[in-house]
């Protein structure tokens, strides 16, 4: 499955989730996509729920975010960089993202950053429609 392929499967997923939870205020839908919540009331979001697994080592994970808006990808590569082709780069160059560099490609490593997965940052882009709180921050 391609990365834009999951992205778009993953948007449904929210949307499915976001369809349920209108009678709640936005703090409290925010509050819903807490890791320990989404692992017991949507087991089918991310395959990690299954392992009972976070992808990011952070005490207070918030799932609302997941396929962070600084993520930067394109399946064909972006350009060429020494023989490798980069796929993936973050758009705000966090100090605590790497890089993941292969023989043939770059791909960019998020597991050490928790910029979106914070409810500040959460709060400061919300939107009941995932699509748009992308489309926001996409170039």
């Amino acid at each position: 499955m391609s990365y834009e392929e999951w992205f778009a499967e993953h948007g449904e997923k929210h949307k499915a989730i976001m369809k349920k939870l209108t009678h709640l205020s936005d703090d409290e839908v925010i509050a819903y996509f807490r890791f320990e919540n989404m692992l017991k009331k949507e087991p089918d979001f991310c395959p990690l729920y299954k392992e009972r697994k976070k992808c990011h080592d952070l005490e207070k994970l918030n799932c609302y975010l997941c396929a962070c808006p600084n993520f930067r990808f394109d399946d064909n590569g972006f350009k060429k960089i020494e023989n490798k082709i980069l796929y993936s780069t973050c758009a705000i160059d966090s100090k605590d993202g790497s890089q993941y560099i292969d023989d043939k490609s770059i791909h960019q490593n998020c597991s050490g950053c928790g910029v979106p997965h914070s409810e500040t940052y959460i709060k400061n882009l919300f939107d009941r429609d995932w699509f748009r709180v992308m489309r926001k921050v996409l170039p």
